[in-house]
């Protein structure tokens, strides 16, 4: 259809600011005073798993807050990253966390039903995979969508690329 503008609606995170607030909190960690002799650590577990540990379960979620504190300040969304419970290993006490990258099928669907009982007339939206075109003939209505879906509270990060 010509004439259309469009952009995508994803979820997902940017690695490499992520590494930077995960080698930035491991620097903090490693020099701070309260993690003296604690064992406290942070690293990769994967692609999109980081893994903390420390000798103490308060330690531990300490290292917890401080990569929180790092990826809010490179602007990763807090909401794309899923923390599990302390558990004890050994001696130590892990925390694995996951990062979410891509939407789930329910999350699109989310969306798309936002899009289509809030959004001006004329505008569309199409699932595709992990992310959701929205389609419009004026950029005015694309914008007033974006503004509708910053408003939104939902459980996961959204971020918009590919406006056309």
């Amino acid at each position: 259809m010509a004439g259309e503008s469009s952009f995508d609606v994803v979820s997902k995170v940017d690695r490499q600011e992520v590494d930077n607030a995960l080698n930035q909190a491991a620097r903090e960690v490693g020099q701070r005073f309260d993690f003296r002799g604690t064992d406290a650590a942070i690293r990769w577990a994967g692609e999109y798993n980081v893994e903390m540990e420390a000798s103490a379960e308060d330690r531990v979620k300490a290292v917890l807050d401080v990569f929180k504190e790092k990826l809010v300040r490179r602007g990763v969304s807090l909401k794309a990253l899923d923390a599990r419970e302390p558990r004890q290993s050994g001696k130590l006490y892990k925390i694995a966390a996951k990062l979410q990258n891509g939407m789930t099928t329910d999350q699109a669907r989310t969306v798309a039903k936002v899009i289509r009982d809030e959004a001006p007339k004329g505008v569309r939206s199409q699932i595709q995979g992990e992310e959701v075109r929205v389609f419009a003939k004026k950029k005015d209505d694309l914008q007033a969508v974006i503004a509708l879906l910053k408003r939104q509270e939902f459980d996961f990060a959204v971020q918009f690329v590919n406006y056309r």
